[in-house]
């Protein structure tokens, strides 16, 4: 009888490790379950990434606007006849002066 038991014992392991530590066994399903959720994640902010990029080659496409801005903020360019004026900001110790 306890050969019997042994026996079913080890034949019971040999068909789990396949279902936990086979190719396809739980643990491996678990892994590619994570990895899809990762992949996931990366493919929505990109797809946010890509909804910006779109509208703002929609943007420059279609009218000059984006691109005076882009040469304003970017690039320090002026109108002609237009005066640019800079502020610059001061040191929080120079307002403490009495």
């Amino acid at each position: 009888m306890r050969w019997l038991s042994a026996g079913l014992l080890a034949l019971l392991v040999l068909l789990q490790y396949p279902l936990w530590l086979g190719k396809g066994g739980w643990l491996k399903i678990w892994e590619y379950g994570r990895q899809l959720e990762a992949q996931k994640e990366e493919t929505r902010q990109l797809e946010i990434r890509n909804a910006g990029l779109d509208a703002e080659v929609r943007d420059l496409k279609q009218g000059y606007d984006a691109i005076e801005e882009r040469a304003r903020f970017e690039l320090g360019m002026v109108k002609q006849g237009e005066v640019f004026v800079q502020i610059p900001d001061r040191p929080a110790s120079a307002d403490k002066q009495p």
